[in-house]
Formats: C-alpha cells, structure tokens, sequence
C-alpha cells in the first residue's frame, strides 16, 4: 500500500526538499506541480537510484526553482 503527502514550498527550498525526500528512502514517486496544478516534473524514484541516474532531474529542478515561487510536491511513499 502507499501513502500521497502533499506539501507545499518555496522554489528556493526546492532543491534540498527534493534530495531530503531521496535521502529518506521510502520514496517511490515525486510529482512537482505549479500552485495551478501543472505538474512541472515527474520523477520515478526506485530503490538504491544513483546520484548519477537523478543528476539530469535534478538540474531541471535547478531550473524550475528560477521559474517558479510557489510549488507542491506530491510524494508517493511505500507504508
């Protein structure tokens, strides 16, 4: 079963709410949407992904965080 939390932040915080999530571990998917709900980035993330495999997604949040103030991350996290 899995769990959705959704929350929100400040495109300058961006970067390290999305490694801190990575890091955790329980992680399985990551959705990065506008406040209007477009969805910016679409990251599947499995277990034991290398920061090499992640690296292109994220330099476009790197990317993102110029673009946008306000975001929603929206986790998929294994129970």
């Amino acid at each position: 079963m899995s769990i959705k939390e959704e929350f929100k932040v400040k495109s300058t915080e961006l970067l390290e709410e999305i490694k801190k999530i990575i890091n955790e571990g329980n992680a399985r998917h990551i959705v990065v949407k506008d406040d209007k709900g477009q969805k910016y980035l679409d990251i599947p993330v499995t277990v034991g992904v290398a920061g090499a495999v992640l690296a292109p997604f994220l330099a476009g949040i790197a990317t993102l965080a110029v673009l946008a103030t306000d975001l929603t991350i929206e986790v998929t996290k294994n129970e």
